[in-house]
């Protein structure tokens, strides 16, 4: 019954590790959103710093869209890119933490994901056998160890 859960044991490492890779992915997400959204805010504010402040603008707040001036709508935009870029900031930091999360939680259970080579630089220089080197585009995870 040990072999059952040693099993067991070694699914739920595979299944953490893999529940800090999703998370990861989602922060990376995120992050592009929000940088393609700072991108467009910097588009906006260099199209409206250069026209009459006075003109008339739309802006779209709250799903509906209302009509300012250039000189009330300006101000906002420069205050939510400077928002957005501090957001966009920190969760590049909190991938960073997950980055380290995911080395460290491999380096504990002795985790590699084929085709990346060992997970600590202790464990190099070891050829992987041929049917290994064959799945590794497969994204593969492989417990090297007993914990």
């Amino acid at each position: 019954m040990s072999g059952k859960t040693a099993k067991n044991s070694a699914e739920e490492v595979i299944q953490g590790f893999n529940k800090i890779r999703s998370e990861q992915r989602q922060l990376a997400q995120k992050v592009a959103e929000l940088e393609q959204e700072l991108n467009e805010h910097r588009m906006v504010i260099e199209t409206l710093s250069s026209v009459d402040e006075s003109r008339k603008c739309f802006r779209m707040i709250g799903g509906v869209l209302v009509e300012r001036t250039v000189r009330e709508v300006l101000p906002a935009l420069t205050n939510n890119r400077s928002q957005l870029s501090h957001l966009v900031e920190s969760l590049k930091e909190q991938m960073l933490k997950k980055a380290q999360e995911i080395a460290a939680y491999q380096e504990k259970h002795q985790i590699r994901v084929q085709g990346q080579g060992p997970a600590s630089a202790g464990g190099g220089g070891e050829e992987r056998p041929a049917a290994a080197r064959g799945a590794a585009a497969s994204g593969v995870l492989v417990q090297q160890g007993q914990s």
